[in-house]
């Protein structure tokens, strides 16, 4: 769809009010896990509530071009916005899977023990659901506009459902059956997803 096409105002509309829910989500479900994880001792709750706080970052760079297209601001100073954004956005993703590595291979050298987390496993399944609503309607969006920022940003929040995914499995293993090292574990194999997740972003501008 074209700049020029009537219909595109309403679409660009529709796109910032996903974003403006990601962004209010990310922020309330990133301050709710890392309140959780401190009273458990959960690394894998930890990272995730991290990671909930950075993609809202992510997410507020997409309001702002949003806002900047539906004003007719200039598009080359967007796009250089968006993209110094990302690589920002990549480097912390990666300095994030530095420490909760660090932190999950202390856990299992000392053999530390969360406590079993319900508020934990509400907000990590919670996700799963609001995740993977959130980026199929991205993914239309982005379809529909020809945005490959909104593209993008779907990918990043289908990677957000892997991180609930991850983090509810420790978190709830160790709830449910006693396995301790199902969190530190869980919390490794979000790093995956945190390093994938960066890489994305910086090989995205790069081709840009």
């Amino acid at each position: 769809m074209g700049r020029d096409d009537p219909g595109r105002p309403e679409l660009v509309g529709r796109a910032l009010r996903l974003e403006y829910l990601t962004v209010g989500w990310n922020i309330l479900e990133g301050l709710i896990a890392i309140a959780a994880a401190a009273g458990a001792g959960s690394v894998a709750l930890l990272g995730f509530g991290i990671d909930s706080v950075i993609e809202s970052v992510s997410a507020g760079v997409l309001v702002w071009r949003l806002h900047a297209e539906r004003s007719a601001a200039h598009a080359g100073a967007v796009e250089r916005l968006d993209r110094t954004a990302h690589r920002l956005v990549g480097s912390s993703l990666f300095v994030l899977a530095a420490f909760v590595a660090a932190d999950a291979a202390w856990t299992l050298w000392r053999q530390e023990q969360p406590r079993p987390t319900i508020l934990g496993i509400i907000v990590t399944a919670s996700s799963l659901f609001v995740m993977v609503a959130l980026a199929h309607a991205k993914r239309r969006a982005a379809k529909a506009l020809g945005s490959r920022a909104l593209e993008a940003d779907s990918f990043q929040t289908t990677a957000c459902w892997w991180l609930s995914l991850a983090a509810l499995a420790g978190i709830a293993l160790n709830a449910a059956l006693g396995w301790w090292w199902a969190d530190p574990v869980a919390a490794l194999g979000m790093t995956y997803f945190l390093v994938r997740e960066g890489l994305e972003g910086w090989e995205d501008e790069s081709r840009s």
